[in-house]
């Protein structure tokens, strides 16, 4: 015969979900706080209380010293009493767990443990539900409506309820309590009052997984999902691909006499769904994602700034089927894709091929190509008298569509060659050094910073990359004109970029190291102008840097923007003790010197080691 305590201890196991183990240790933990509690025990005397899970029999065991007599009998124990227990190896001042289980401890933690024991129970509970259904999320769950309010629907799935959002619900189905539902399980969050489990039935991954169910290809890797796009309640589309030969990827969704497809139909209450079949080739895949409309050519434009753009020529009588109601087709093919779709008929495609083939730029196309230009007109004027056409008249306005699509896209790549070809030459005018300069160096005011960063530059060696690649660049920004572009050429010519000089060759002793010969010698300019931004640098030999020695010997010049830059490499506190200490722009702060750093390649400042430590100057800020 079971014990009543192992009764009770396995039917709230059984009725809580919970392991054995956990709901045994909220049970000693309640009874720990229970003789606490009981016997006015602070927290920090150590209390431990041990259930038999047999018999159901509680013991706790409080933590005393040894002692030779005893004063407080709940901290203390005698030395003769403690050797029974442990051994004769116990010591005065040792510390040993020692049972103190009172007489009527069942009824006492009856009374005062109750509600520690729901309480532990009930926290267990909570992580056990937000452990499960955290690793669930993603998954499709059958539920139970429970209520239904104009903010969202409570949803009961056995052990805890979700909640069903308005913005994930599908338009047009409506619910009632006591509904069987299947839901996705879309977010498990965290609560002070346990996990609260967010459902969607709108969610495109729903569709996915419901196609994992209903189609055995997809479960087993035959078939793949590659791409979803979906507007809920009204039509979606999936394009899917076969990873294995043989296998038809439309066909295993679709199933025998659309079997498959329907019953996915039928539990999203009426959604149409359109299976394509995915294809490496983004024209063919833009094509057939318009499906069920025709198309008769794709023409495709990545321009690295705009986008990614597809134009679309359909034949004159499948163009409101190609755009669908409201844009529906064309805006789920746009999702699909990842492409802006345009879409064109064909009359009025070749329409604007024929008006763009007159330009001066595509005179070539109209020489080379006249009898199919005429051949195109006369086709338009046809459509214009609303008289039929005939399938040379269908050709020759594909035809000529294609050549001038072909023809400006031609035109557009080799303008973004020109383009890329004439920033990289404007980056060669540029000394590296100036790239590694803030554009806090041109001392700009407030308004021209703002205008230049938010346009991205925010170096200037970018400034000077974009004014030798086109001055007209910088007015299209908002806020700066003329005159503000004159006075970032004035600031940008007083500048002194910081030279790089090569690190000399290692010599035998005794031996000085050769300077370079005057072809190699490195091409930088003291101060570049605005002039020389846009056009190469002179070659000019750098001058020797002075040692360290003759530059601590001479007075410091440091140059205005040198001043800013090291400024914005000291700390928070030590830019404060700048500027309380400055008496001018040149004045030089005390201890510390600005000296260039050959390994960094810029200017960093110097502070002056206490008497007694090695060297003289020590690395103020080290990265």
């Amino acid at each position: 015969m079971k014990s009543e305590f192992m009764l009770a201890f396995n039917e709230i196991c059984e009725s809580r979900h919970l392991p054995k183990d956990v709901v045994l240790e909220a049970l000693q933990q309640a009874l720990v706080s229970a003789y606490k509690r009981n016997m006015n025990i602070g927290n920090a005397q150590r209390v431990e209380a041990k259930i038999d899970p047999i018999t159901g029999q509680a013991r706790v065991y409080v933590e005393k010293e040894v002692v030779e007599s005893v004063h407080d009998p709940k901290t203390e124990v005698s030395l003769a009493e403690a050797r029974q227990i442990v051994g004769p190896n116990v010591e005065l001042g040792q510390m040993i767990m020692v049972e103190s289980t009172p007489a009527e401890f069942g009824r006492i933690a009856a009374q005062t443990a109750k509600q520690v024991i729901l309480q532990k129970v009930r926290e267990a509970e909570r992580e056990k539900l937000f452990d499960d259904f955290s690793d669930r999320v993603g998954e499709i769950v059958n539920g139970t409506v429970q209520s239904v309010t104009a903010q969202a629907i409570t949803v009961s799935l056995g052990r805890t309820e979700a909640i069903l959002p308005r913005n994930q619900q599908v338009p047009g189905e409506r619910y009632k309590p006591h509904d069987k539902i299947r839901v996705y399980i879309l977010e498990v969050r965290k609560t002070p009052r346990g996990p609260q489990i967010i459902v969607s039935r709108s969610h495109r991954n729903m569709l996915r997984r419901l196609l994992e169910y209903e189609v055995p290809e997809i479960y087993n890797g035959a078939v793949e999902i590659r791409a979803i796009a979906r507007e809920a309640g009204q039509r979606s589309k999936v394009a899917v691909a076969a990873l294995q030969e043989g296998v038809d990827p439309v066909g295993a969704c679709v199933g025998l006499r659309g079997v498959r497809i329907q019953s996915l139909v039928k539990e999203l209450n009426d959604e149409k769904i359109d299976v394509i079949p995915w294809s490496p080739d983004q024209a063919t895949f833009i094509a057939k994602a318009l499906s069920p409309a025709k198309v008769n050519s794709v023409f495709l434009d990545d321009d690295p700034v705009e986008g990614k753009t597809a134009l679309v020529v359909v034949p004159d009588d499948q163009l409101s089927l190609a755009i669908g109601r409201e844009g529906q087709n064309a805006r789920l093919a746009a999702k699909l894709t990842g492409w802006r779709i345009d879409i064109k008929s064909l009359s009025e495609a070749a329409s604007e091929a024929i008006a763009r083939a007159q330009r001066p730029e595509f005179a070539w196309l109209m020489q080379q190509h006249a009898d199919i230009v005429a051949a195109a007109q006369q086709a338009l004027a046809k459509k214009a008298a609303d008289r039929p056409l005939s399938g040379e008249d269908y050709q020759a306005m594909n035809r000529i569509v294609n050549l001038v699509e072909n023809a400006v896209i031609a035109a557009r790549e080799a303008e973004r060659q020109r383009r890329k070809e004439a920033r990289a030459a404007a980056r060669a005018t540029v000394p590296p050094s100036a790239f590694e300069m803030p554009l806090e160096a041109l001392q700009l005011p407030l308004r021209l910073h703002t205008s230049l960063t938010e346009g991205g530059i925010t170096t200037v060696g970018a400034l000077m990359e974009r004014l030798a690649l086109d001055e007209a660049e910088l007015l299209t920004l908002d806020g700066i004109g003329p005159e503000e572009l004159s006075e970032i050429k004035a600031r940008l010519a007083q500048v002194k970029l910081p030279s790089r000089p090569e690190e000399p060759a290692e010599t035998g002793k005794g031996e000085a190291a050769a300077p370079p010969p005057a072809a190699e010698a490195v091409a930088v300019t003291a101060e570049p102008s605005v002039e020389a931004v846009a056009k190469p640098l002179a070659v000019a030999p750098v001058e020797a840097m002075p040692s360290l020695g003759e530059a601590q010997a001479e007075e410091e010049q440091v140059p205005e923007f040198a001043e800013g830059y090291a400024f914005q490499e000291l700390e928070p506190e030590e830019r404060l003790e700048h500027v309380l200490t400055k008496k001018g722009k040149k004045a030089k702060k005390k201890g510390r010197q600005l000296i260039f750093d050959e390994e960094l390649g810029r200017m960093v400042a110097k502070r002056e080691r206490r008497p007694g430590r090695r060297g003289e100057w020590d690395d103020f800020d080290e990265e």
